[in-house]
Formats: C-alpha cells, sequence, structure tokens
C-alpha cells in the first residue's frame, strides 16, 4: 500500500489529543457552582478555580502548539 502524505504524522495527532485533553481538564476544573441571588458561594474564588485551572489550561494550549510544529525526525 502506498503511504499517503499526510500534513501530520500520528505522533503529532497523539500529542494533539493529549493537548486537547489538557485543555478540557483545565475547563472543568475552572467551572464550578455559581452564585444565586438567595446565596453567595466563597468557592468561586478558590485557588483551584483561580489559579490552578488557568494555568493548566494555558500548558494545553502551548501543548496545542507543540503538537502542531512538531516534526519528527529522518530515520535516514
Amino acid at each position: 500500500m502506498e503511504k499517503r502524505n499526510l500534513a501530520f504524522g500520528r505522533m503529532n495527532y497523539i500529542l494533539l489529543a493529549v493537548s486537547m485533553l489538557v485543555v478540557i481538564i483545565g475547563l472543568v476544573l475552572m467551572s464550578g457552582s455559581a452564585s444565586t441571588e438567595e446565596q453567595f458561594n466563597p468557592e468561586i474564588f478558590s485557588a483551584m478555580h483561580i489559579k490552578v485551572a488557568p494555568v493548566v489550561t494555558f500548558i494545553g494550549f502551548v501543548s496545542i502548539i507543540v503538537a502542531i510544529m512538531y516534526k519528527p525526525r529522518n530515520k535516514e
């Protein structure tokens, strides 16, 4: 079978999938229960929501850029 010349290799797709999973994890960590008119929820200002989750999401976006730019070494 003839090998196709695709824009990305197998490793690019694996890195891209892992990076998108990291972004999704960061967005899930950012979400949480909101405050209502009747009750204030102070947990929306926790370190997880305003410090950790944005860093995880940023690392995921940077990883997506790395996954796109990744070029495997030639075996020759």
